[in-house]
């Protein structure tokens, strides 16, 4: 086992920028040594955080008192239409990837910056389809480091949510069943067009804040509010897209957060919706 870095900055390994340091931090390139971390934080009743690209994680800034493991794990395997894929693989390539090969069904994951354990994890969708949609098998560490295989069937998946959420451990792998389907590349680079046109792929951000209520689009609610580029500090709601908030000038983590409650409040004064936050906020101490 590598040794582990001390006092690492989190900030180059967030979307938004911000984050303390961890007290540990360790990156894994293989199953094997996955394993081998995981058992040994157990051994040592060390906190660990799971980190992919960091596009849904909200450090605070305070940093992490435990280690993060930065999961590096990117094999990748096509036969025929069956897609192997280690989690730590880039979600958005990924999805590239699959179109050119004409095999549909993640085309949707180009421009989401997100790991494959990361996607499984939350459950990422976009254009009515969802991760879970044509996952089969899911290779999961437990956090004694023992190696699980999980069918499909054997997860639960919602909106923007998974059963992983309740387990301790880790995703190293998956297995995604796709479709033969001539126009995937056309119908990928049209996602992507569009979410550049639509989205501030230049700013620094997590990605949407709030999920969608059923039947709503939060970033239209937050429009309507008259919420577009209203600023806490160094944190900004976004003027292109309004379920954005951006780090504009140096924000914090406390920028973030009083931002988004002003938003919620707003959103719910004006409306009577209540927003739920869809970003992954992760506490300086993690509570067991």
């Amino acid at each position: 086992m590598r040794p582990f870095q001390k006092n690492q900055s989190l900030r180059e390994y967030s979307t938004f920028g911000i984050g303390g340091a961890a007290r540990y931090f360790t990156e894994v390139t293989s199953i094997e040594e996955l394993q081998e971390v995981l058992l040994y934080c157990h051994q040592n009743a060390l906190p660990f955080h799971a980190l992919g690209k960091g596009s849904n994680s909200l450090f605070d800034d305070r940093g992490f008192d435990g280690l993060v493991i930065l999961n590096k794990i990117a094999f990748y395997e096509v036969e025929e239409n069956l897609v192997s894929v280690g989690a730590g693989f880039s979600f958005s390539l990924l999805g590239v990837k699959t179109a050119r090969l004409c095999l549909g069904g993640l085309e949707f994951a180009s421009g989401i910056p997100a790991s494959v354990g990361g996607a499984i994890f939350m459950n990422a969708g976009a254009n009515g389809v969802e991760t879970c949609d044509t996952l089969i098998e899911t290779t999961f560490v437990n956090e004694r480091g023992e190696l699980e295989v999980l069918p499909r069937s054997g997860i639960t998946f919602a909106y923007r949510q998974s059963s992983f959420h309740e387990k301790k451990g880790m995703i190293a792998g998956a297995k995604f069943l796709l479709t033969p389907y001539s126009v995937a590349r056309k119908k990928q680079l049209e996602i992507i067009a569009y979410r550049q046109k639509t989205q501030p792929y230049g700013d620094k951000s997590c990605g949407c804040v709030f999920r969608n209520p059923e039947g709503q689009s939060a970033g239209a609610l937050i429009d309507a509010c008259g919420l577009k580029g209203k600023k806490i500090g160094g944190a900004q709601v976004s003027n292109l897209h309004a379920n954005f908030i951006i780090n504009k000038e140096g924000a914090t983590t406390q920028n973030i957060l009083e931002l988004s409650q002003y938003v919620k409040e707003s959103v719910k004064n004006s409306t009577g919706i209540e927003l739920e936050i869809e970003i992954k906020i992760i506490p300086y101490q993690k509570k067991e």
